[in-house]
């Protein structure tokens, strides 16, 4: 988990890492998948990897009041939801291990649904309505490049 940690840490989030057996504050579908109490993910040596970044991403996209009290339900609409998915699987090229293909594929495998029928098709068909949300709020440059930093920094 020290990739997590560190990329995580890029974003200002916190990284609370609970034993495989341990209950996981903030974790809207139940364990093993991640959680989130204000600016803090929540993880479990068990927490699919796709479930953290899905949950980090979260964090990264919903506004600052929001981040500050948000306590499982990330809330946001259609679209930041969208944001989200595109952004957990720009991050995933940034953990070694992972990458952008097996991540797409453990969306898949866990069930995420998308109208293309897979995340893949989805990614590099489909989200260029969440690739512009990103770029709006400032999270990805122009070319759909990560800028590691959440919605509302300056």
């Amino acid at each position: 988990m020290p990739a997590l940690q560190e990329l995580l840490g890029r974003f200002g989030i916190g990284l609370a890492v609970h034993s495989e057996d341990g209950h996981l504050p903030g974790s809207f579908w139940g364990e093993p998948e991640a959680g989130i109490v204000r600016g803090t993910l929540h993880v479990r040596p068990d927490t699919p990897v796709h479930s953290a970044l899905h949950e980090a991403c979260h964090l990264i996209c919903m506004d600052p009041a929001r981040r500050a009290g948000v306590h499982t339900d990330a809330g946001g609409d259609d679209l930041e939801e969208s944001a989200v998915c595109r952004l957990q699987v720009l991050l995933a090229g940034h953990l070694p291990g992972i990458g952008r293909a097996a991540l797409m594929d453990d969306m898949d495998a866990w069930g995420y649904s998308f109208r293309l029928g897979s995340t893949s098709a989805w990614f590099h068909e489909d989200s260029g309505d969440a690739d512009a949300w990103l770029r709006g709020h400032g999270l990805v440059d122009a070319d759909g490049r990560v800028r590691f930093r959440t919605r509302g920094q300056p």
